[in-house]
């Protein structure tokens, strides 16, 4: 049996040239790049030429190679239709967030997959960063007690360019809200599990594009637990910390710039245990519990995962779920944001 997944990649330039080729591909320890495709012929020359790969001319060259699994890293409009093709061909997904321009896209998405018997994947890197996993590990063990309250945000510098699709609202679906809040409400869904009513505010606060350059997110959980999640394309990037930040009854678990594409960031936790009421209320600067665990990038832990499920013969139905379910959740905040109130979030 092979013991590498063999890849092709849809849209060679973008996220997939700065990261998820060189970062996440070529040092997996069980995949390998064989092809690349992309819209820009001479882009995706350069890219085949810097890492070793087949540049295809069309999708159907590409998908005609001796492919397991294919990456695609395209335009949210053209999720869709990429993934019918490559399910046609017999060629497992990895799709990046979101699955599609709408619910009803991710839906078919998954559908597709499944009719064609390959495996779906949704591309949630952040959940693998070494301090989320440590963070979820200290939630389940019940060391942040009853989730009570988070804050998840995500955003940078994002102004006018002609004719970039996230700009564009029959390209992206979207702008701020679709694009950065998918991987916030994805890690709360994972520490606190299922949103089931948000409300949301929209708005273009600085930018004049048609899609948003901000939205807020206010989400209720099942267990009773409320967040906030905030994203803007209208913050200088260093500005914007991307604080996450986890409470409960015994304690917090509070991060700056763990939420992003770097695999760094510090996390620190404050973990009191049960205490008797106090009326001064007093407050310690010292005391907490630096979360430090060796690094793991992002991108090559997610093509491993993705790789190994693959050759264990293991579904990936929870990271396909995964992005149908982001969908759902994202669709009810830009409902909330017309309707101005709050919205119930349907079950996948």
């Amino acid at each position: 049996m092979s013991t590498k997944i063999r890849w092709g990649v849809i849209a060679s330039g973008g996220i997939a040239r700065r990261r998820t080729i060189p970062e996440g591909i070529l040092p997996a320890r069980n995949a390998e790049l064989v092809g690349v495709f992309g819209r820009n012929q001479n882009t995706n020359a350069e890219v085949a030429r810097e890492f070793g790969a087949h540049a295809a001319a069309s999708l159907n060259e590409l998908l005609a190679l001796d492919l397991d699994a294919v990456y695609i890293a395209s335009p949210n409009h053209a999720h869709l239709e990429q993934t019918r093709r490559a399910a046609a061909a017999g060629k497992h997904v990895l799709c990046e967030k979101p699955l599609g321009l709408n619910v009803a896209e991710a839906k078919r998405i998954v559908q597709l997959c499944r009719r064609a018997k390959v495996h779906l994947g949704t591309a949630f890197m952040m959940r693998f960063h070494s301090q989320h996993q440590a963070a979820l590990r200290l939630i389940q063990a019940g060391k942040l007690g009853q989730p009570v309250f988070a804050r998840a945000q995500l955003s940078c510098w994002y102004p006018p360019q002609p004719g970039v699709w996230r700009q564009i609202p029959k390209l992206a679906g979207g702008g701020a809200l679709m694009d950065l809040a998918g991987h916030c409400l994805d890690l709360l869904e994972m520490f606190f599990g299922p949103v089931t009513a948000v409300s949301c505010m929209i708005n273009h606060a600085v930018h004049r594009y048609r899609t948003e350059d901000s939205g807020a997110v206010l989400a209720r959980f099942k267990n009773g637990a409320t967040a906030t999640v905030d994203t803007l394309f209208c913050i200088p990037d260093a500005s914007s910390k991307n604080r996450l930040e986890l409470y409960g009854t015994r304690g917090s678990l509070l991060a700056q710039d763990t939420i992003g594409q770097e695999d760094g960031g510090e996390m620190v936790a404050w973990l009191e245990g049960a205490k008797p009421y106090h009326a001064k209320q007093t407050r310690t600067a010292a005391g907490g519990l630096v979360i430090a665990p060796k690094r793991v990038n992002t991108f090559r832990a997610e093509i491993e995962a993705f790789s190994q499920a693959l050759l264990d013969g293991r579904d990936t139905e929870e990271s396909a779920r995964a992005g149908l379910r982001s969908q759902i959740i994202l669709a009810a905040c830009y409902e909330s944001a017309r309707q101005r109130m709050e919205i119930k979030v349907g079950r996948v």
